[in-house]
C-alpha cells in the first residue's frame, strides 16, 4: 500500500476540506495509507478544527502545525464550525510540521509520497533541516532515501513566467517555494492553477452534510473551485494518465518572485499536467467520490 503525507493550507480555502475528505475515504477503503497531515498556515483553531473534521470522517492520523510560518489567516471561517468539536484541544497538542515530516520519514520502512496542496514553507524547511533527536540524517538525506514522489498543487503552466498563489502569494511564500522547487531531489508532479480554476465541485452535497456547511462558510457555496481535490484524486490513483491527464516533463525553475519557467525535457524529474477531457469528466468523478 502506498504511504502518503498531506500538507495543506487548511483554512486558506475550503477546497482543502474536499481534498481531505477524498484522502480520508481512500484511507478507510485501504487504497492508501495516510501517515499524517501538516497544516502549513494557521490560526488558533487550525489543529483543533482539522482534528475535529477527521473525527467526522471516521479516521485519526497525526497532525502537525507549522508554527515556523509567520503568516496567519485573518479571515477565519469553517474552523469556527469545527473547533468546538475538538475535545478542548489547542495547537499545542500537535507536533510542529517540520518535526512531523522528519519523524514520519525517519520511521518509514517503505517509500513515502508527499502531497502538497498549500504553501511549501514547512516541506521546504523539512527538506533543509539538520540532524536532531529524531534522526541523525539531514532533511535532504531523508527525502532522498524515503520520498518516492511529491505531488504539488502549484504553478501556472499555461504561460512562461506564470504566478500562482501557493508559490508566490508574497515574499516569504515565494522564498519557501524557491527553496523547495530548486532543491528537491525527488520526482515532482505539479497541477497548476489553470487546471482547476473553472471546475466547481461540492455543489451536489446535501445540506445535512458538514462539508456543505464548511464550503458555504468559506465561499458562500454551494461548491468551490477544485484545485486541491483534483490533485488529491490524481495522487490517490498514483497515475496522472489514469486520472485523465497528459504530462509534460520539463526542467522547472522558480524565480524569487514565485514566477515559474519551464523547458520540456523528457529526462527531467519534474512534470506538470494538462487535462485530456473537458471539465465535466473530472467534476463527475469528484462529486461522486465525496457524496
Amino acid at each position: 500500500m502506498r504511504n502518503l503525507i498531506l500538507g495543506t493550507d487548511w483554512g486558506e480555502d475550503c477546497d482543502d476540506c474536499v481534498a481531505v475528505r477524498l484522502l480520508a475515504r481512500a484511507h478507510k477503503r485501504g487504497e492508501i495509507n495516510l501517515l499524517g497531515i501538516e497544516i502549513n498556515t494557521y490560526v488558533p483553531q487550525s489543529g483543533p478544527s482539522l482534528y475535529a473534521f477527521l473525527k467526522t470522517e471516521g479516521i485519526m492520523v497525526p497532525i502537525g502545525v507549522d508554527t515556523g510560518f509567520k503568516h496567519k489567516i485573518t479571515h477565519v471561517t469553517y474552523q469556527k464550525i469545527l473547533a468546538p468539536m475538538a475535545e478542548g484541544k489547542t495547537n499545542k497538542d500537535f507536533e510542529t510540521s517540520v518535526r512531523l515530516y522528519r519523524r514520519l520519514l525517519a520511521e518509514a520502512t517503505e517509500p513515502v509520497e508527499i502531497v502538497e496542496i498549500g504553501f511549501l514553507g514547512a516541506v521546504a524547511r523539512a527538506l533543509h533541516s539538520m540532524p536532531d533527536d529524531i534522526s541523525p540524517k539531514t532533511g535532504m538525506e531523508l527525502f532522498s532515501e524515503k520520498v518516492s514522489r511529491v505531488w504539488v498543487m502549484g504553478g501556472k503552466w499555461d504561460e512562461q513566467g506564470g504566478k500562482e498563489y501557493n508559490l508566490s502569494a508574497y515574499e516569504e511564500v515565494a522564498t519557501d517555494a524557491y527553496n523547495f522547487v530548486n532543491f528537491c531531489p525527488c520526482p515532482v508532479t505539479y497541477l497548476g492553477w489553470e487546471v482547476g480554476h473553472d471546475l466547481i465541485t461540492g455543489d451536489n452535497l446535501p445540506k445535512s452534510d458538514i462539508l456543505f456547511d464548511l464550503i458555504k462558510a468559506h465561499s458562500g457555496g454551494p461548491g468551490r473551485e477544485s484545485w486541491d481535490p483534483m490533485l488529491v484524486y490524481m495522487t490517490i490513483l498514483g497515475d496522472e494518465e489514469k486520472a485523465g491527464y497528459k504530462t509534460v516533463a520539463c526542467d522547472f525553475s522558480l524565480d524569487k518572485d514565485g514566477r515559474n519557467y519551464f523547458t520540456p525535457n523528457e529526462n527531467s524529474q519534474s512534470r506538470f499536467v494538462v487535462k485530456k477531457f473537458d471539465d465535466s469528466y473530472y467534476k463527475e468523478i469528484i462529486n461522486n467520490a465525496i457524496i
